[in-house]
């Protein structure tokens, strides 16, 4: 798009112009929109999960794991030389819901656990040993369905290779980091609220 672009800049005369339509037109809508698509993917899943926990602070460790999965993203896109397009952010929007899923298979044990007594140290490390398989199973399942994503062919075959890349290399680095960064985002967030809970 940029090339053709700057080919109509050069070449065609001031009488005539160009227009995009279809989904280069929406790409070029949704220019400088991205970060704010991301933002407000990041606050619904926050306010949803604080409505189902009925907490505030439970969700922030939840949350907060979410930048392991676009580092993932961002990693495999720049391995296989792709761009950011709008099918690579839907796939970081499809990862901002996925990788809290595996986050909150460890923080709702946790929550568990401390409230029937444990320190928030050994709850963190008790739910990550109990939600271990489970975490596994969910997220290896589906890095292994979208491999078909990965190696598409024929028609519309770029658009899901981005896809496919962006959401498997997102999956990966959620699913392996989320085992270490989950568990003390849970220690760091839970103790600092008990810390201000006790001096209020």
């Amino acid at each position: 798009m940029g090339i053709m672009e700057d080919m109509a800049a050069r070449k065609l005369p001031e009488s005539m112009g160009y227009n995009w339509s279809g989904l280069s037109f929406q790409e070029k809508a949704a220019t400088g929109t991205t970060g704010l698509i991301f933002l407000f993917s990041i606050i619904l899943v926050y306010l949803v999960l604080a409505a189902q926990y009925e907490s505030w602070t439970i969700p922030i460790s939840v949350v907060l794991s979410v930048p392991t999965a676009l580092l993932g993203a961002y990693l495999a896109i720049r391995w296989r030389g792709m761009e950011n397009i709008v099918y690579t952010q839907i796939g970081i929007v499809l990862l901002i819901g996925l990788s809290t899923k595996s986050a909150i298979l460890i923080v709702e044990f946790a929550q568990v656990l401390r409230e029937k007594g444990k320190t928030v140290l050994e709850a963190a490390i008790e739910a990550t040993k109990l939600r271990f398989r489970a975490v596994m199973m969910t997220a290896l399942s589906f890095i292994f369905g979208v491999i078909p994503l990965l190696i598409a062919s024929g028609a519309g075959s770029e658009s899901q290779k981005v896809i496919g890349t962006a959401v498997f290399g997102g999956m990966i680095a959620a699913t392996f980091l989320s085992l270490a960064v989950v568990p003390m985002l849970y220690y760091v967030v839970q103790t600092a609220v008990e810390r201000v809970e006790k001096k209020a």
